[in-house]
């Protein structure tokens, strides 16, 4: 047996109900392999399924991505050997742990460009940013992107992406401080949405043209209103709920608005399929080799303070990743 850390909730509610517990795990079984993880990221779904917005069956760990290294490999397992630096995003509920058994085909071997907080800070955001643009939407050199909430962890990296891939890019954020980030981060425009008008602004600066595609991970706030930003026939992408979860909406409502598509998106669809987890993650650190992907750090927990790290995370305050030291 081999003792570990790790955090766990029996109730849903505020950061409060977040517990720090010490188990002991076996070996790892066929197929399983015992990763010791040095750096866990943060991402907001975290927030959902500690306040049961997102229920999961109760006791639950939390945390879907971490990096670190192999201790133990069990039976039949080829892919990753003991040493390995590694990292994931979909090994099962639970990655807030110093040490943990997760199946060894979710596991991405990382490259000896990315260290492992890098890999931490952007493997989920970066994977999901992979995905939106990559796969749910293919951007093409000239189209006009709307990213909502452009200078998080995630809006950053797609940012960067979509101009690299020859985008005009608008990004929205909710204070002019974060505006600014978003403007460094790739945006050729980025607007305030706590503004009244911020759909004209849209619309304005993509010279009225509108966007191709939108993403909106910020939900209740800004959906309705995404719908106004999107091209005839254009996209809009729904892949979170920062201000809470968008509302319902007649199908009707899509004709109205010129006949447009919608999708909510998630990572772990896209991701289920080992072959085409591995693709998709050399695709990402192929943008980060070439520095297309810059991870960005903006705060660092020890594993015992995670409750300090969401209550960071829901203050809405920080601009990048957010990072769980075991």
């Amino acid at each position: 047996m081999t003792a570990a850390q790790t955090v766990r909730i029996h109730a849903f509610g505020g950061p409060e109900v977040l517990a720090l517990e010490s188990v002991d795990l076996p070996p790892p079984g066929a197929g399983e392999v015992l990763m010791r993880q040095t750096a866990i990221g943060f991402n907001y779904i975290d927030i959902y399924q500690r306040t049961g917005i997102y229920p999961l069956p109760l006791p639950t760990g939390l945390g879907h991505e971490a990096a670190g290294v192999v201790e133990a490999v069990g039976a039949g397992v080829t892919t990753v050997s003991v040493g390995d630096r590694v990292a994931y995003i979909n090994a099962g509920i639970g990655a807030y742990a110093d040490r943990r058994i997760v199946p060894a085909e979710r596991l991405v071997v990382l490259p000896d460009s990315v260290s492992d907080e890098e890999a931490a800070a952007v493997i989920f955001k970066g994977m999901t940013a992979q995905y939106l643009l990559r796969k749910t939407y293919e951007v093409q050199p000239g189209d006009i992107v709307l990213i909502h909430a452009a200078a998080g962890g995630v809006g950053q990296i797609m940012a960067a992406w979509a101009k690299a891939l020859g985008a005009f890019v608008i990004g929205t954020a909710g204070s002019p401080e974060k505006c600014a980030i978003a403007k460094a981060a790739g945006c050729d425009v980025a607007i305030n949405y706590a503004q009244a008008d911020w759909v004209e602004q849209v619309v304005a600066a993509s010279g009225g043209r509108k966007a191709r595609v939108v993403y909106d991970s910020v939900g209740k706030d800004t959906f309705l209103k995404s719908l106004d930003c999107v091209a005839q026939f254009g996209l809009v992408v729904l892949f979170g709920g920062a201000s809470g979860p968008a509302p319902d909406i007649s199908p009707e409502l899509l004709s109205k608005k010129g006949s447009i598509y919608l999708t909510r998106a998630s990572i772990f669809p896209r991701n289920a399929d080992p072959a085409d987890l591995r693709a998709n993650a050399a695709e990402l650190f192929a943008a980060l080799k070439a520095g297309i992907v810059k991870p960005v750090i903006a705060a660092r927990f020890p594993l015992a303070q995670v409750a300090e790290a969401h209550r960071t995370a829901e203050a809405r305050t920080n601009a990048g990743a957010i990072l769980l030291i075991p």
